[in-house]
Formats: C-alpha cells, sequence, structure tokens
C-alpha cells in the first residue's frame, strides 16, 4: 500500500467517525431543547453546590452616608471619558 492510499483510507475513517458524532450531537440537540430553563437552574446549582461551591444571594447595600453624593456631583463634572482602554 501506498501512503495515499493509507492516508485516503484514513481521511474516511475519520469521516466515517465525524458523521456518527455529528448524529449523536443532533440527536442531544433534540432533548436539551425540551428543558425548561428553570430546570437547567436547578441542575447547575445542585452541581455547583456537589463541587462545593457556595451559592450566595448577595442583598444590595445602600450607603448612608452623604459622602457619595459629593463624589457623584464631582465625577459629572469631569470632562475625561469614564473608560479607556
Amino acid at each position: 500500500m501506498s501512503t495515499n492510499e493509507e492516508l485516503l483510507e484514513l481521511v474516511k475513517g475519520l469521516s466515517e467517525k465525524i458523521d456518527g458524532l455529528q448524529v449523536r450531537i443532533d440527536k442531544l440537540e433534540v432533548r436539551a431543547a425540551n428543558v425548561p430553563e428553570s430546570h437547567l437552574i436547578a441542575i447547575a446549582a445542585a452541581v455547583a453546590a456537589y463541587l462545593g461551591e457556595k451559592g450566595a444571594r448577595r442583598q444590595p447595600r445602600y450607603a448612608s452616608g452623604g459622602g457619595w453624593v459629593t463624589n457623584t456631583r464631582s465625577v459629572q463634572h469631569v470632562h475625561h471619558p469614564l473608560y479607556t482602554r
């Protein structure tokens, strides 16, 4: 067998494997399309808990002092872009 024939056989074998995998991926996509988002969130939370990730619900904190008012007012008067890259 020449090198070209061997390469052709390898390419044919890989093409068959890719076709088989594509069929399996299509089947998985059809199954995943029917899962509601609430179930996906519950599954993700369960996996995260199993892996030891602490799910923290964060409560917004509101500033009680008057310093933020002064800071905000001074920032509004600045004439340069806020975000530079």
